[in-house]
């Protein structure tokens, strides 16, 4: 009896170990599947690859060089809604009727100026049928003191190939680019089929109420559809996605939303010679530490960092190919993983920043009150009413009293697939004018534009400035030493000198089954 109940337990562990094994063995070979037979869909590459596609002359490569500095020289700085360069602003506004022009004396684009500084042009297409998109930047700056800057901030000083200011990442550089490639086709008589508009806003930095905003408005009570809006917000990232060695276009579907939050503590004054148990400062330190110690859930899966992950996934290296190919059993390993980072979990969740806290006035008097801003930038899967309530939750203690200072929702997700206009367009000009990259995919933009108000008049809102970013110049955008290659540049004005001309495209070709994909 012993002897047969002990083989039938031994039959049965083989039996486990057997059914162990084949439940392994399809493990793998799912994983390796998915990672390099079923790959996740992608946008088809619809347009071979062109090479060159424009080629600037000496003069005119000088040209466009010069018409940055000079943008670059005049300091637009935006400090609060109420508080900007008025007097830089209009000399903005005469700089680009200088520099541009053919622009300016087109019979086919009218000018407007909106909100007193900003800029609305209307490029009147050949053909009336085609629906019009828009181009969208703008030019005004954060401030910039010049300790810590190599040049002066609104010097323009080229050095070893580089212009360095404030503004020639964010956003004079598209700003003048855009304005600089549609000179250039005028000056070779170029008409375009299909119209257009560029906007130039003069507060983007500071909410963009009375540039964008406007303009917005203004296109709105004139009917205008646009068949997408393009405006700044994401780049071409070399070397930045780790495990990726090619560079990789990413362009914004989305951007997050904000809500900006006053906590105030107010308790009687005293002398600090016989303290109270607690102080109003030691009340707000407390909840402010809750609130950072508690972040708010990960969301990975639930937005498009998710469709940035899948479109790239055969693009990592060995064995990150395998991983991001199987997020169905390694999603909750890479969410965490992805949260380790800030640059990454801002992108899998809501961020809470402590931005500003005051209080006290001298040394041994008590304060009676204690204020500080936290700003939270939302995840497209929140609303920024659920981020209030969870942020009640967290802080839990009626003495902490919490205003809203200003809240808006993520933006909608825009269209990203074979059939969308504005996905064909991009595709195209990327590969006609940056050979080194391969992959065009879609992404979330962590900070905030002026496209933000032009949800009325399109539905297809990109973000994406046509340039090459290296790791070491995200730190340059706001921050020192902010600074451009000529070479980049001139890449982003042949992108926007194409892109203009591959609008005037009426038929875009048929999806195949067999199309190489990005």
């Amino acid at each position: 009896m012993a002897g047969g109940s002990g083989r039938r337990r031994r039959v049965a562990a083989w039996a486990a170990g057997l059914v162990l094994c084949a439940v392994l063995l399809a493990l793998v070979v799912a994983v390796l599947l998915r990672a390099y037979l079923l790959r996740s869909p992608a946008i088809p590459r619809l347009w071979a690859r062109r090479g060159g596609t424009v080629s600037f002359s000496a003069g005119e490569r000088l040209e466009l060089k010069e018409a940055l500095r000079g943008a670059i020289k005049i300091p637009t700085v935006s400090i609060s809604p109420e508080d900007f360069n008025t007097t830089a602003m209009a000399e903005f506004g005469n700089y680009i009727q200088e520099v541009f022009p053919a622009v300016f004396s087109s019979k086919f684009i009218q000018h407007e100026i909106v909100g007193k500084y900003s800029h609305l042009f209307t490029v009147q297409g050949s053909n009336p049928e085609m629906m019009p998109y828009m181009l969208l930047a703008h030019m005004d700056v954060v401030p910039a003191p010049p300790e810590g800057w190599d040049f002066p901030p609104f010097s323009a000083a080229e050095h070893e190939g580089f212009i360095y200011g404030r503004g020639t990442l964010d956003n004079k550089n598209s700003a003048i680019g855009i304005l600089q490639a549609l000179e250039f086709l005028l000056k070779r008589n170029y008409r375009p089929r299909r119209s257009f508009y560029v906007g130039i806003g003069h507060d983007e930095e500071v909410f963009g109420r009375k540039g964008a905003m406007k303009i917005a408005a203004l296109l709105e009570a004139r009917g205008v559809k646009l068949s997408f809006l393009l405006d700044e917000g994401s780049a071409i990232l070399d070397g930045i996605i780790a495990g990726v060695k090619k560079p990789v276009a990413v362009i914004a579907i989305t951007e997050k939303g904000s809500i900006t939050l006053n906590f105030t503590v107010e308790k009687e004054p005293g002398h600090s010679s016989f303290p109270p148990k607690e102080t109003s400062i030691g009340i707000l330190a407390a909840a402010m530490s809750r609130l950072e110690q508690n972040p708010l859930r990960n969301l990975f899966g639930h937005g498009p960092e998710l469709m940035t992950v899948e479109h790239l996934a055969s693009e990592f290296r060995f064995p990150l190919n395998l991983i991001m190919s199987n997020l169905w059993l390694f999603s909750p390993i890479v969410s965490r993983v992805l949260a380790w980072k800030p640059s990454t979990n801002a992108l899998i969740r809501t961020t809470t920043a402590v931005t500003m806290f005051n209080a006290g006035i001298k040394i041994n008097v008590i304060p009676s009150s204690a204020k500080a801003t936290v700003n939270f930038r939302i995840h497209s899967a929140e609303k920024a009413t659920e981020v209030l309530e969870i942020v009640r939750n967290t802080v839990a203690d009626d003495r902490v009293k919490i205003d809203v200072v200003e809240a808006f929702d993520p933006l909608p997700i825009s269209p990203w697939d074979d059939q969308t206009f504005g996905v064909h367009i991009f595709q195209r000009t990327i590969l006609d004018t940056f050979p080194d990259v391969d992959s065009v995919v879609p992404g979330t933009c962590i900070g905030n534009t002026d496209s933000r108000h032009f949800t009325n008049v399109t539905n297809a809102i990109y973000r994406f400035n046509p340039l090459l970013l290296k790791s070491d110049d995200l730190p340059r955008i706001h921050g020192l030493n902010e600074r451009i290659s000529v070479e980049n540049y001139e890449k982003q004005v042949e992108f926007l000198f194409q892109l203009i001309k591959n609008c005037d495209t009426d038929k875009l070709p048929e999806p195949h089954a067999k199309s190489h994909e990005l």
